[in-house]
């Protein structure tokens, strides 16, 4: 990470404290937030393709990481997070469904960093990428599946008991989205 995004991303976490303590509202916080530094992170840097999912990573772990000193709910974090990244990465025009899967996987693995509760964290991922697929005309099967298989793959990485409770919380149907999984997310 250059220290331009560096910076970026550390104010981003500091307006991100100071919105949640102001207002209350964690998931409008945190889509506000997010959305507006992703959106300008890509823009000013020109990334794309694996250079935007490294941006999309860094974006994203600043927001948990903020989130968790602000005391906010994970569970609320993690939807807002996904809709902010889905609403910033569409103004820059980077792939959602990929920047979905990628922002699953730091919400997972940075939750778990923090002490985290990682069902409400993939609970709220599935919600937020269903509704954000759903305002962008997307397919929300395919946003809820690149949120669990995101999920899943960072929680292989934490152990096995992370990969039991991501999994329970990312199949269960929500808003009237199964999930389909794709096969193995054994500990690597």
């Amino acid at each position: 990470m250059t220290s331009r995004i560096e910076n970026a991303i550390e104010s981003m976490k500091s307006d991100l404290v100071a919105a949640i303590k102001g207002s209350g509202d964690v998931t409008k916080a945190i889509v506000d937030t997010v959305s507006s530094t992703l959106t300008t992170t890509l823009k000013d840097t020109g990334k794309v393709g694996a250079a935007a999912m490294g941006a999309i990573g860094d974006v994203t772990s600043g927001a948990i990481r903020g989130a968790s000193e602000a005391g906010a709910h994970l569970g609320d974090a993690a939807k807002g997070i996904v809709l902010g990244v889905l609403r910033g990465s569409k103004q820059a025009g980077t792939v959602a469904l990929d920047a979905v899967g990628q922002t699953a996987s730091v919400v997972i693995r940075d939750t778990a960093a923090v002490g985290g509760d990682l069902g409400h964290a993939a609970t709220g991922l599935m919600v937020g990428a269903i509704q954000g697929a759903k305002e962008l005309g997307l397919s929300a099967e395919d946003a809820a599946s690149a949120a669990a298989n995101g999920a899943l793959r960072a929680a292989g990485k934490v152990g096995t008991a992370a990969v039991t409770t991501v999994r329970k919380a990312v199949t269960q149907s929500i808003s009237g989205v199964k999930v389909v999984l794709k096969e193995p997310f054994e500990r690597k």
